[in-house]
């Protein structure tokens, strides 16, 4: 072989076992453009903090899904316009999931799964919730459950969190409203037959007879029932004076329709559910006169509710209620505890635990109880009156 063959041959090998060279360094992550820690800490600084969503934007529930995100989104375009969460944009994912509970397991893994997903807030009902909750509890992922009033809310675990109140101060609340404000004495109660129903039911039950009540009816619907002229009729028959619902806006509100088709003319008197525009645009002049009760009122004078509901309208081009105000509340309280603790997900969890003095507009200043939910719950009467809930001053 002559020199000149040789040396082009040794260059041929060098250029061979550079570029083999290379390949083995590039699949080892190991480059000339590597990411080192430094590079990652600074992307995961400029990456945006995500929240996950689980809740109804389809289905019967539909409403109160659309609420949440009118609340939602104000919420982020006011902690955005004041620098985010540490520097860091503040965004959310929201996945329907029609409040199912045979839907919410799914996206609790698809969540958990993600490892840009800081913490998540939902489901809408206590059903669907629960049924999500041992998989954010397994993964360590904050679950923030703010329209959850069941009482076992969170007793899955210290991942299980809630800035609602809970039906042990809700329905004994309503029992006193219909028995002591509203003098009312024989009373037919129809619920929604869920686990939170049935919870619901059994503590206003309990209260309204310690308060002299008698019972005359406890009937139980399905969810997708349509007809409830059958257990109206029942109602009827034992001659009450207030009807009582443990029911959503939209049972509600055909349940309300439905009494004229069976003569039952009586006070109605409906748990916090059906504090939404859907339950007034469905019943109509059917559910004039209806009363509930509230933890948020726009009408409230404080402060701190007063400049929620003008950012809303100018927002929104209307008044917030209770499902926008709690959602708003929801995605401010873990702005205040990942600005102030961090946005792991731990950290989250223990920074919910610590911190104190919160600022919330249903609430103003409060703080997580040993239950893991905010404390010191305020209830304001309503009755519907032209067409629109009032604040009701017997």
């Amino acid at each position: 072989m002559s020199a000149r063959v040789r040396f082009f041959s040794r260059i041929r090998s060098v250029s061979l076992a550079s570029v083999v060279f290379t390949l083995l360094l590039t699949s080892c992550g190991i480059s000339g453009t590597s990411t080192t820690p430094s590079d990652s800490a600074a992307q995961e600084a400029k990456s945006p903090v995500v929240i996950g969503v689980s809740g109804p934007l389809t289905g019967d529930n539909a409403e109160y899904g659309k609420q949440w995100r009118k609340g939602i989104d104000l919420a982020l375009k006011e902690i955005n316009a004041n620098g985010g969460v540490k520097g860091r944009k503040l965004e959310y994912v929201f996945e329907d999931t029609q409040s199912d509970p045979k839907q919410t397991p799914a996206v609790a893994q698809k969540f958990v799964a993600d490892s840009k997903i800081a913490a998540v807030i939902g489901d809408f009902s206590s059903p669907a919730s629960m049924a999500a909750s041992p998989i954010y509890q397994r993964a360590g992922l904050v679950q923030l459950g703010i329209t959850n009033s069941h009482p076992d809310f969170t007793n899955t675990g210290d991942y299980i969190w809630s800035n609602t109140s809970n039906q042990k101060d809700d329905a004994p609340y309503l029992a006193a409203l219909a028995v002591q404000k509203l003098n009312k004495k024989r009373l037919a109660v129809l619920y929604l037959n869920t686990d939170w129903g049935k919870t619901t039911t059994e503590l206003f039950v309990g209260k309204a007879k310690e308060l002299g009540a008698e019972v005359v009816v406890q009937e139980g619907y399905l969810s997708n029932e349509k007809d409830f002229r059958p257990i109206l009729t029942k109602a009827r028959d034992a001659n009450p004076d207030a009807l009582i619902l443990i029911s959503y806006y939209n049972d509600g509100a055909l349940i309300a329709q439905q009494r004229d088709a069976v003569g039952l003319d009586t006070t109605v008197v409906a748990i916090g559910s059906v504090y939404s525009p859907q339950f007034i645009k469905l019943g109509g002049e059917a559910v004039e006169g209806v009363y509930t009760a509230t933890r948020f009122y726009p009408g409230d004078p404080r402060p701190e509710v007063q400049r929620f509901v003008q950012a809303y309208q100018k927002e929104h081009n209307e008044d917030p209620d209770s499902f926008s105000a709690v959602a708003y509340d929801g995605v401010r309280i873990l702005a205040q505890v990942m600005e102030q603790y961090g946005t792991d997900r731990k950290a989250i969890r223990d920074g919910l635990g610590s911190i104190k003095d919160l600022d919330t507009v249903l609430y103003g200043k409060a703080s997580f109880g040993p239950d893991r939910r905010l404390q010191n719950p305020r209830f304001l009467p309503l009755v519907v009156q032209n067409g629109r809930f009032e604040l009701w001053n017997p």
